[in-house]
């Protein structure tokens, strides 16, 4: 009786890093684009203009010490949720942008061991393609279902080379910041407890070519402890056009008390974006001071009131 599985699709891109980071590899396999005379490519890198078709291309190869075969495809690329890391469009998906301008000459690709095998890919731009920056990548994946933990689950691989295709035209970078969310959280009574500062937001291009962000953390107003700036780590390195991600970070430290709001500023190529949150902390103890403080102060104005009032007298 066969086993029935739920398929599970792992693609591998090219490292996340603004600097190319060489072919996508898993140790079993590779895809590359093939090399130019002059130098090694680590992605396909191609400028376009709309209405042209355009031919490159690729190498597939395997590792192993087995035969293997690919069904390839080009993808559209996208940021996930999670992380803002790149991700592509499975095979079955529907492709929106640069993977339905894109195919190879062949669907299916078998690779003997320890070999490979170049294949040509052609991206066919059509004539009202927006200009900008548009991301994909030619995928591989094994037509083997390898069995995972439990009965019926299943898992294929595959690996992409990305694909940077700049459609000619107006360049317009844009870059917003938004729905800023800023907590702090400090103990009660002061020096008793940890104190961390979380900031949610989410950061959007809003133009039309990829970006290599970087984001600020900035409080203002009257602030009691707490960092007043630093700059935020858990960014994406490449946000494409159009995209949107949610990013939360947590950091030691917060404010004590105080009142203000919080700016989170990103900035890349010239562009800059802002959002804000106001904030207001007032922990039970230094509220009771305070609150004593001020009754002190009332008390000793009425008194002083009262002793004018009470000399006024006399001398009348």
């Amino acid at each position: 009786m066969r086993t029935a599985f739920v398929v599970l699709l792992l693609l591998l891109l090219t490292g996340l890093s603004p600097t190319p980071a060489g072919a996508a590899d898993n140790g079993e396999w590779s895809v590359r684009p093939a090399d130019s005379t002059i130098t090694p490519r680590a992605a396909f890198e191609l400028p376009a203009r709309p209405g042209t078709t355009l031919t490159d291309r690729a190498v597939v190869t395997n590792t192993t010490a087995a035969e293997l075969t690919f069904r390839l495809y080009v993808a559209d690329a996208h940021n996930t949720e999670r992380d803002g890391g790149l991700a592509v469009r499975g095979i079955e998906e529907t492709q929106r942008d640069l993977g339905a301008w894109g195919k190879p000459e062949r669907d299916t690709v078998t690779v003997p061991a320890r070999s490979a095998v170049t294949i040509g890919i052609t991206l066919a731009v059509p004539r009202d393609a927006p200009p900008g920056d548009h991301v994909g990548a030619l995928v591989a994946i094994d037509t083997r279902v390898r069995p995972a933990d439990g009965s019926h689950l299943g898992v294929q691989r595959g690996v992409g080379a990305r694909i940077y295709l700049r459609v000619e035209g107006p360049r317009q970078p844009g870059l917003a910041v938004e729905d800023v969310r800023f907590t702090a959280r400090s103990p009660q009574i002061p020096w008793t407890g940890t104190r961390e500062s979380t900031v949610s937001y989410t950061v959007h291009n809003t133009g039309n070519v990829k970006l290599t962000p970087t984001v600020s953390f900035r409080t203002g107003g009257v602030v009691v402890g707490g960092p007043g700036e630093r700059r935020l780590a858990n960014v994406p390195a490449e946000l494409l056009p159009g995209q949107k991600v949610r990013l939360t970070e947590t950091w030691a430290g917060a404010p004590f008390a105080g009142w203000g709001q919080v700016t989170v500023t990103a900035s890349a190529d010239d562009v800059r974006g802002s959002g804000t949150d106001r904030f207001l902390k007032a922990p039970w103890l230094f509220a009771a001071c305070l609150a004593l403080l001020s009754a002190a102060w009332l008390l000793l104005r009425r008194r002083r009131r009262a002793a004018r009032g009470a000399g006024a007298a006399a001398r009348g």
